[in-house]
């Protein structure tokens, strides 16, 4: 048995034992339901505004996906990325750093279905559950398929630059694994949300050294040629603030294209090459690609469990007024 196999076996052992304590916990805590007595239509509102938002502008479902996943991948799923820098203070928020700033999308959606929730229900339902319901719905506009998530989250106080460490479209295979694990993720996690690649774009500054520093001065020998070429001619060289489609088959249907796309070595970034490194991941893609069923099923179940990472309930955080600002 290969070192990467043994490895991936250690590590997914350890998600388990962690995942089992997580998903104890966090089911104690939040709930189905939560706002049914205090505030009936808060869900209804938040779909309505996401609704609206997404037929008007079908990207801003991936934008929504991917403030949901930076969320609770740093400190919790706590609205801590929401909120905004304050500039003239000596520390710099989640939103600054490299892996957010200036490539948030979605953000305005939030703070319309936050508006509205205050004006129905003040001082009742927290960002961070409103985000986590905006990314349900999300899903259900460009991919066709919903979940029930639980609710009872409750707002950070803290958002802060320096704890902001998430995997990046360079990542190899370790080092994601590593990163889902000391979540209390698990390995099936990594690769069904990674699915979320089937949409969105990225922007070429995030591609161009698979292009053209490959050691050194050439193209990534793992990238189809003749994708290489498309995406050579979305990202020239010398043109880093332009972006393209992270999947030029269906760009704006979250779907099991992504997977498709894998195994015909057609995908923007080294970290979803790298999924097919291990006999153990490679399987689950094969698997998804085939099966868009269970892509759906093991995503759907993937973003319940992200939404419980590090949960503040009870009396613990606060209730926003302001997605943008603690009260």
């Amino acid at each position: 048995m290969s070192r990467v196999v043994i490895g991936f076996l250690k590590f997914t052992l350890l998600a388990i034992i962690l995942m089992a304590f997580d998903r104890s916990e966090a089911q104690g805590l939040l709930k189905m339901g939560f706002y049914r007595t205090t505030c009936p239509t808060a869900e209804q509102i938040v779909r309505d505004t996401v609704t609206k938002a997404v037929m008007t502008n079908p990207g801003m479902a991936a934008g929504i996906i991917r403030l949901y996943f930076h969320d609770c991948f740093v400190r919790g799923c706590d609205a801590s990325l929401l909120l905004k820098p304050v500039r003239g203070s000596e520390g710099e928020s989640e939103q600054d750093s490299l892996a957010n700033a200036g490539t948030l999308r979605g953000l305005e959606i939030i703070d319309q279905a936050k508006a509205r929730l205050e004006a129905t229900c003040p001082n009742t339902v927290s960002c961070a559950d409103i985000l986590a319901f905006a990314a349900r719905d999300s899903t259900n506009m460009v991919g066709g398929f919903s979940y029930d998530i639980p609710s009872g989250r409750r707002d950070g106080r803290v958002s802060n630059i320096n704890d902001v460490r998430l995997p990046g479209p360079h990542s190899d295979l370790d080092t994601l694994n590593s990163s889902f694990v000391e979540k209390g993720l698990s390995v099936r996690d990594l690769v069904a949300l990674s699915g979320a690649h089937s949409i969105g774009r990225a922007g070429c500054n995030s591609v161009v050294s698979r292009l053209y520093f490959f050691n050194g001065n050439g193209t990534d020998p793992s990238l189809d040629p003749k994708y290489a070429t498309i995406l050579k001619r979305k990202c020239p060289k010398h043109q880093l603030s332009r972006k393209t489609e992270l999947d030029l088959v269906t760009p704006n249907r979250l779907d099991n294209q992504y997977y498709r796309n894998i195994k015909q070595q057609r995908v923007p970034f080294s970290s979803d090459e790298a999924l097919v490194d291990s006999t153990i991941t490679a399987t689950m893609v094969t698997n998804y690609a085939k099966n868009p069923t269970a892509w759906r099923k093991d995503f759907a179940a993937a973003m319940v469990r992200l939404g419980s990472l590090d949960v503040l309930t009870g009396t613990r955080g606060e209730i926003r007024k302001k997605c943008g600002v603690v009260n």
